[in-house]
C-alpha cells in the first residue's frame, strides 16, 4: 500500500508541487527534484528498487539513485519538488488507471512511498535526431499518486479500441498499459530541422488514457542550442 498524501500544486508556468506528511509517511523523487523541505523531513538515497534496478536505471541513461523523504518529526511535513523547465506538473492515482502508468525517460517527478520505479522499455533507434539516446519508458506501479512533469501544455487523449494517433516521439508523457506503442520511421521527410534524414513518429493504439506535452525537452533544447553564439576562436 503506497501511503496517502496530500498535496498542492503551486504556479502557472514554472510548476512545482508541496507534498504534505503526517508523520511516518513519505514520498520519493528523482535525485536533484527537491526544492525545500521542512523540519523533521529525513532523506534516504536508495536505487528504487534493489541494486539490480539501480543498475538498470543507470544502463538506460537514467540517474542510478532514487530519493525517500520521511516525515519523522511531529505534527505535518512539508516538501516540495519542481520541474527544471516550463511546463505542468501532473497527478496522476495509478489507483484509477489500473495500478500502472508508464511514462516518458526524465517526466517523472516524485511519488508516494509504495510506489515502484522502474524501467519499462529501452530500444536502440539510432539517428542523429535523438543524439542516440533510444527510446526508454519508465514504470510506475502501485496504488497512490505520482507526479509527472509536462513541458509546456499538457494534454489528456482518452483512445477507444483499435484508435491510433502518430506522435512526435518527444511529445509522449504518460500512458496507460493497455495502449500498445512503437516507433516508427518515415523516410523521404525533408525540410531544413531534420536535414532529409526522415523523421521518428511514435504510433498509439488504443484503448487507454495517453498525455502529451507541447514542449518537448529535446526541442526546447536545440533552439537554445542554435541560439547560443558559436565559438570564434574553435578551429
Amino acid at each position: 500500500m503506497a501511503d496517502v498524501i496530500d498535496y498542492t500544486i503551486h504556479g502557472e508556468e514554472m510548476q512545482l508541487v508541496e507534498i504534505e506528511l503526517d508523520p511516518g509517511e513519505g514520498v520519493r523523487a528523482e535525485a536533484g527534484a527537491m526544492m525545500y523541505m521542512s523540519d523533521g523531513i529525513a532523506m534516504q538515497t536508495g536505487t528504487g528498487g534493489g541494486i539490480f534496478s539501480g543498475f538498470k536505471r543507470m544502463l538506460t541513461g537514467e540517474g542510478f539513485f532514487i530519493t525517500s523523504f520521511v516525515h519523522e518529526g511531529q505534527n505535518k511535513g512539508h516538501v516540495a519538488f519542481a520541474a527544471p523547465y516550463p511546463g505542468k506538473v501532473v497527478p496522476l492515482d495509478l489507483a484509477t488507471y489500473g495500478g500502472e502508468i508508464i511514462c516518458q525517460k526524465d517526466a517523472f517527478l516524485c511519488a508516494a512511498a509504495g510506489i515502484d520505479i522502474d524501467i519499462a522499455f529501452s530500444k536502440k533507434i539510432g539517428a542523429g535526431l535523438f543524439g542516440g539516446e533510444g527510446f526508454i519508458l519508465q514504470r510506475l506501479t502501485g496504488d497512490g499518486l505520482a507526479f509527472v512533469h509536462a513541458g509546456g501544455t499538457i494534454i489528456k487523449k482518452e483512445l477507444q479500441p483499435g484508435q491510433t494517433l502518430r506522435v512526435d516521439t518527444g511529445a509522449l508523457v504518460a500512458l496507460t498499459p493497455s495502449v500498445d506503442y512503437s516507433i516508427k520511421f518515415i523516410g523521404g521527410f525533408t525540410n531544413a530541422l531534420f536535414g532529409g534524414e526522415g523523421l521518428f513518429v511514435t504510433t498509439l493504439e488504443g484503448p487507454g488514457t495517453v498525455w502529451l506535452q507541447s514542449l518537448p525537452f529535446a526541442r526546447l533544447a536545440d533552439r537554445i542550442a542554435a541560439a547560443l553564439p558559436q565559438d570564434r576562436n574553435k578551429g
